[in-house]
């Protein structure tokens, strides 16, 4: 079961845990979901269970420990003298500071140890070797976790949240199990807090029909964006990257563009049928899109396209780092000689340089990840630099920045420079993804769309019209979301006789026109792979 979108899980587990939620009483539920989280990860990483299960025992141990430490310090405040409580707090904060940085260490040194000590070692033997010095670091090699990057960064804001004080540490190490592990979020998120899940999921809500009817009508519509959409662009895609030396610099922008909408569609598509699974539970899980190709610059794209990702660097590392005795130094020394627009950009371009860096660096152990992050550093850098002549410029030429062509012209270039960067993203390493962004600029040819050489790359111009009809009905759906209107809550208003046959032209549009049969190899979810 290496699939949200297999048929294993969707016509099997999935239905036998509703069954089994379902018959047992409100006080058993979480044992269900507990039991069923665990088994999903069993058959999707082994025995690499045990990593998942000594993450969630460590942050319960640390949290319990932070939790100690504070309750000793405020009883310890109660009874002192004010002149002693600015030196007890001191003290405390040390001492609790420590105790986080242990325990974030542990969480984060499993992950940099199985995902990037080979990439490191590597690295480091290339230079170690230009320096012409006689030493070789060992490269270990270590299975994965599915889903390990996920369940870290999760592990991680308990702690830090238990430190600050916004929870306080569970003594319920199962309630922190199935915070951890909830099966529909395991392998690609979203990257949940543990105040938006643990509660929902230890409450052992009913199934409800409309619960039910809601996740699977989320469900198809993720489907279809994945094995409609995503998984018959795979073939052009593979077969491109993979060869590229042997294509134009059209083909290559084709099968960038083409890539762009598979990593979405696959994405947005899992998220959908994640989403949908926990909501049939009662379980509402935070959105991880919000239609990111209607965004206007490349700052707003990145506030719509992973948003759980975003919002914890944001959380954890930018504003941290931003609010630090250091950096706001910095900030109030910039200020005074260069203003209030450009001096706190000086003390933010740190903090977010490190955000992008560890961006790029938890995608995947390769430069072309690091490359991919600090080209989005570059983007949203510049766009705040020239922010303030973009506004004169515009101002001067006498052009409407609120008027639809000037937005429309936004959103095509923050597409064209998301696409981009989606080219170093998927590339076979750094050196190809150069290789093939020269190509696309210096050797651009539209020869192969004219001779109908593009249609011998693995799909034919029935996909190609397929596809189109699919990323159109995608792109209605999106087009009314940024109306404020939901589609779905639309079609459930209506009567019985409207509702079950778009239902059922939905479902027959995904028989009828999935990827899959003979021809076709099921693609694993991408962002499993992080």
């Amino acid at each position: 079961m290496t699939s949200y979108c297999s048929l294993l899980y969707l016509a099997v587990f999935l239905p036998a845990v509703v069954l089994i939620h379902r018959i047992l009483p409100q006080r058993l539920r979480w044992a269900a979901l507990l039991a069923a989280s665990y088994a999903f990860f069993w058959s999707v990483s082994g025995k690499l269970l045990v990593f998942l299960l000594l993450s969630t025992v460590s942050i319960h141990h640390f949290g319990l420990w932070l939790t100690v430490e504070q309750q000793s310090r405020d009883n310890q405040l109660a009874s002192a003298a004010p002149p002693d409580r600015k030196k007890i707090r001191q003290r405390f904060t040390r001492r609790l500071r420590a105790i986080l940085l242990l325990a974030v260490l542990v969480q984060a040194g499993t992950l940099l140890t199985l995902k990037y000590a080979a990439f490191f070692s590597t690295n480091l033997n290339h230079l170690l070797n230009a320096l012409r010095l006689p030493v070789n670091v060992p490269v270990p090699s270590f299975l994965l976790p599915i889903g390990i990057s996920f369940y870290t960064l999760q592990a991680v804001s308990y702690l830090t949240d238990v430190y600050r004080g916004a929870i306080r540490a569970d003594r319920n190490l199962a309630r922190l199990m199935l915070f951890l592990g909830f099966f529909p979020q395991i392998m690609e998120g979203p990257i949940c807090r543990y105040g938006q899940t643990a509660d929902q999921l230890w409450a052992g809500r009913p199934v409800t029909w409309q619960g039910l009817t809601f996740g699977m009508q989320r469900i198809l519509y993720g489907m279809i964006k994945k094995i409609v959409i995503a998984d018959r662009l795979n073939l052009l895609i593979k077969t491109v990257f993979n060869d590229y030396t042997n294509f134009s610099g059209g083909i290559i922008a084709l099968a960038t563009v083409c890539y762009t909408c598979q990593l979405y569609m696959d994405f947005s598509g899992t998220m959908d049928v994640v989403i949908g699974s926990a909501e049939i539970f009662g379980v509402r899980l935070p959105e991880n899109f919000r239609q990111p190709f209607f965004s206007r610059s490349i700052s707003e794209f990145w506030q719509r396209w992973h948003i759980s990702l975003g919002a914890w660097l944001k959380d954890y590392v930018f504003y941290p780092l931003s609010m630090s005795g250091p950096l706001k130094k910095l900030t109030g020394a910039a200020r005074r000689r260069l203003g209030n627009h450009y001096g706190p950009l000086i003390s933010g371009t740190v903090a977010l340089g490190v955000v992008w860096l560890l961006n790029g660096l938890w995608h995947g152990a390769g430069w072309h990840y690091l490359f991919f992050g600090f080209y989005h550093f570059v983007l949203i850098l510049a766009g705040s630099l020239f922010e303030p002549v973009a506004q004169r410029l515009t101002a001067f030429l006498h052009i409407d920045r609120t008027c639809l062509p000037y937005r429309i012209f936004q959103t095509v270039r923050t597409a064209l420079l998301v696409c981009v960067g989606e080219l170093f993203f998927r590339a076979n390493g750094l050196r190809a993804g150069l290789a093939m962004f020269r190509t696309m600029v210096t050797d651009f040819s539209v020869e192969p769309f004219v001779n109908g050489g593009f249609l011998s790359l693995g799909m034919d111009k029935y996909d190609f019209f397929i596809t189109l009809v699919a990323v159109g009905l995608v792109f209605a759906v999106g087009l009314l979301r940024e109306r404020g209107l939901s589609l779905r809550e639309a079609v459930a208003q209506r009567p019985l006789a409207v509702r079950w046959p778009v239902y059922y032209a939905a479902f027959l549009f995904l028989v009828i026109f999935g990827a899959y049969g003979v021809g076709y190899v099921p693609v694993d979810p991408i962002y499993a792979a992080f």
